[in-house]
């Protein structure tokens, strides 16, 4: 029981815990781990052993140059960050945009609650397709409806076609809210994962209020429809970037992963498993000799694709399973307790952080504030900083202190190593949302709200990377029906920004943010029982003989 983790009641492999160190005081039944048959990080991660393990063909994307792989990143975030910058970018100038389209700010709102609906929707839609047919035609498309939408928004003339290019663009958005973590998996090891999922959290969220930011100042000198101008030229500069430098990142790989195996411990010191069999629940009693489970006997002589090849935009199917089940999968995994957890606490908290981008362009033009458009823009520059400083800080220290927790577990890694940084996102978001009430109710200096809504996003960039990380772990076979079932919490954030200004007007930000504090802090300690809990449910999930079935691909 490490740290406090039940440990299941049967000796079977479970699904995400791992071997990660070599060390010296491994378990004594692991103690003639063949070391030599498994491959190892490089520098100072020289001891840590890949999980999972890389094939031997030049083609997996795990064996890509890291420069590769970081440019990847960099391009797929900097979509995420425009997309997180098209939500929430009229909310300065909601006042002013509201009157030029002949419209109240309770429309226009509702308006962006019809754009969030539409990503929820989308999703289920995107990640399906992207799990079948491979990441890159999904990112392709969705980049040119984004250019599109953006262009759309720029001629708009009246509020039905306004409304209907928000529409539309939710589906464009929706890939890059979510299938950019399934990317993260694709390319990275699991001791590299937190600090990448920070930095395309980073983009998101520094576009969210970055977007806003410098919105404000276009509305007010250049007027609205130039904010969807500029869009139009970012999505037009990175469109081309993913069609010519983002290849297809999804991978049939019979990769291996060591983990524990106790049921005989007289003979097998350890089980080195296919990833497919442990992410689907094979029962992994039989002990595979590691002499005979080199992971790429298979691949060692293909080769490497040309650069031409690899901008092909279909490459084939990535999965054999029934279409219908694929599309259904997503609701069977909203109710596995860890994705469930991660849509209570993802959901909850960034819909409390959407209703800060809808309620700021009314409470800061009021008295006592009297903000000015631009004026109001420039409060996303407190969320933006300490956005920055989170994400600087949450990834790599969630990486480490996963390797950390590793070492004291005797090599033997958990995803719910990825959990401890909870206490810190918990802190954060209480003073964030509890804060923001306080102050704007009883009017203190603009300083005092200004700095909550900054301190609200900074949780959201440590609970991201445990959400995602414990995730990605925990159901790496099943990454893109997972994040779907999380950012379900569309539904919920569309449902709350169609009526809060309503609800602001009639009980007073101190009500209503107390009310979304308190809900904040409830399922932030739901984190304890799945830490306790965690690795037994991940035990229970893989000897589930129905969900076996349903979620194997093969069957």
């Amino acid at each position: 029981m490490p740290f406090g983790i039940l440990e299941p009641k049967y000796a079977e492999a479970v699904p995400g815990t791992a071997f990660m160190n070599d060390q010296d005081d491994l378990p004594p039944e692991f103690a003639d781990l063949p070391r030599e048959v498994l491959k190892h990080g490089t520098g100072r991660f020289s001891h840590v052993i890949l999980v999972p393990q890389p094939s031997d063909s030049p083609n997996d994307p795990l064996n890509w140059p890291q420069w590769q792989k970081e440019m990847i990143l960099v391009i797929v975030g900097l979509s995420a960050a425009v997309v997180g910058a098209y939500g929430p970018m009229l909310s300065p100038g909601f006042v002013e945009v509201s009157k030029n389209l002949g419209i109240s700010i309770e429309t226009l709102s509702q308006a962006t609650a019809w754009l969030i609906l539409m990503i929820g929707l989308g999703l289920f839609l995107t990640n399906p397709l992207a799990k079948i047919i491979g990441r890159r035609p999904v990112y392709v498309i969705a980049i040119i409806i984004m250019f599109a939408t953006s262009i759309w928004g720029a001629v708009v003339k009246d509020y039905s076609s306004f409304l209907a290019s928000r529409i539309v663009a939710g589906i464009g958005m929706a890939p890059y809210e979510v299938l950019v973590q399934c990317t993260i998996g694709d390319l990275y090891f699991v001791h590299e994962r937190a600090t990448r999922i920070a930095v395309w959290n980073l983009f998101l969220l520094t576009g969210i209020s970055g977007g806003a930011l410098v919105a404000g100042y276009i509305i007010e000198l250049d007027g609205y429809k130039w904010a969807f101008g500029v869009c139009a030229i970012f999505f037009g500069i990175l469109m081309l970037a993913v069609i010519f430098l983002v290849p297809e990142t999804a991978y049939k790989r019979d990769s291996l992963v060591v983990i524990p195996d106790q049921t005989d411990p007289k003979h097998a010191h350890m089980t080195i498993a296919h990833e497919h069999e442990l992410e689907h629940g094979e029962k992994a009693g039989a002990t595979h000799h590691p002499s005979a489970m080199h992971p790429t006997a298979s691949r060692v002589s293909e080769k490497k694709h040309s650069y031409w090849q690899s901008l092909r935009l279909f490459t084939g199917r990535y999965t054999y399973a029934p279409i219908w089940k694929i599309f259904i999968r997503p609701v069977i995994l909203f109710f596995y307790p860890g994705v469930f957890w991660g849509f209570l606490l993802y959901g909850t908290t960034l819909t409390w952080i959407v209703v800060f981008s809808v309620v700021n362009g009314v409470i800061f033009v009021a008295p006592p504030y009297n903000f000015s458009v631009s004026q109001t823009g420039l409060i996303s520059l407190s969320p933006f900083i300490l956005t920055l400083l989170g994400e600087l800080i949450a990834g790599p220290l969630n990486d480490w202190l996963c390797v950390f927790l590793t070492k004291k577990n005797r090599g033997i890694y958990e995803p719910e190593f990825r959990l401890p940084l909870m206490v810190v996102a918990t802190i954060l978001g209480c003073a964030g949302f509890f804060g923001f009430g306080a102050t704007v109710h009883y009017q203190t200096h603009w300083t005092g709200p200004v700095l909550c809504f900054g301190l609200a996003n900074m949780a959201m960039a440590f609970l991201s990377t445990c959400v995602f990380g414990y995730v990605v772990d925990s159901h790496r076979k099943l990454n893109e029906e997972a994040f779907v079932a999380i950012n379900a919490r569309n539904l919920l954030t569309f449902g709350l920004t169609y009526f809060v200004n309503d609800w602001l007007a009639e009980q007073g930000p101190l009500i209503v943010f107390s009310i979304l504090g308190a809900l904040f802090l409830a399922v932030c300690l739901l984190t304890i029982p799945l830490w306790i809990f965690g690795k037994q449910l991940r035990s229970w999930i893989a000897r589930n003989q129905w969900l076996h079935d349903f979620m194997n691909d093969d069957i």
